[in-house]
């Protein structure tokens, strides 16, 4: 009876112990002697690392590829929000410019404005103090002064003046119309007479 049972304790364990993964198995080469063929299995194997560092390296650029175009995406995205922002301060900057042309043109005739009533003078000429300050923290810069040198970047020449000054030939005789620059651009050419030298004033 015991000889019995022992019998079927030996059949339960071989039950119990797990097979040989196929697969595992299947790692291995042999050759036509059923013998294990090391060289093909170490040839099969190189080739299997082969093939897997190849797809490696295809996730990896592919991983890599995805990641440059995000960070593209996100600096193209943050360089379009600037680019909006700026253009609506631009906007809202170049509207206030016709108001800052109203004070100019009010404090352009001397003369007039000392006639103005004192405390009345001195409340515009605060709110226009008020106003050029709001233009220096936004970076707005007025541009264009009599005496300077022509530049066809900032200004805009409206009539030629003759002169028989050859020093001031091509400087600015009067500004028309400020202009104004948005840091280094310029959001308003300044309107200017300029002087041409001519050997002899004409009459």
């Amino acid at each position: 009876m015991k000889d019995e049972e022992k019998e079927k304790k030996e059949e339960n364990k071989d039950e119990m112990t797990p097979k040989e993964d196929a697969s595992e198995v299947l790692e291995f080469e042999f050759n036509d002697d059923g013998e294990e063929d090391l060289k093909k299995t170490i040839k099969k194997l190189r080739a299997e690392l082969k093939k897997i560092k190849a797809e490696k390296d295809e996730y990896l650029t592919g991983w890599q590829k995805e990641r440059a175009d995000f960070v593209n995406y996100k600096k193209q995205d943050e360089d379009r929000k600037l680019n909006f922002s700026e253009s609506i301060r631009e906007r809202i900057l170049t509207r206030f410019l016709s108001v800052a042309d109203s004070f100019n043109m009010a404090f352009a005739n001397k003369e007039a404005w000392e006639k103005v009533d004192e405390n009345w003078r001195k409340g515009v000429e605060y709110i226009y103090g008020q106003m050029n300050t709001i233009f220096e923290e936004y970076g707005v810069k007025s541009i264009g002064e009599a005496g300077e040198s022509f530049d066809h970047n900032i200004h805009h020449s409206i009539e030629m003046i003759p002169t028989d000054k050859k020093e001031d030939d091509h400087k600015i005789a009067e500004v028309i119309q400020r202009g104004y620059k948005l840091g280094d651009r310029v959001i308003r050419a300044a309107r200017v007479n300029v002087f041409e030298y001519h050997d002899k004033p004409t009459e």
